[in-house]
């Protein structure tokens, strides 16, 4: 649980850096998000989930 925590105050972190240093760019990164298919954001979605659970599953074996 403590490395759960850990992970999500660690996405939190990087979230509010992006947002600090590049305001602009990200509003128009969100603009441009409407404009992609939904079954786009779905497969970048699970392809980036299971690169994360990859990284996960290979440091802690």
């Amino acid at each position: 649980m403590r490395e759960l925590i850990i992970a999500f105050g660690l996405f939190l972190f990087i979230e509010g850096i992006l947002y600090a240093l590049f305001p602009s760019k990200m509003k128009n990164m969100l603009k441009k998000i409407d404009t992609i298919n939904e079954s786009q954001l779905r497969v970048g979605g699970l392809i980036f989930a299971i690169i994360g659970f990859v990284i996960i599953w290979y440091l802690k074996k």
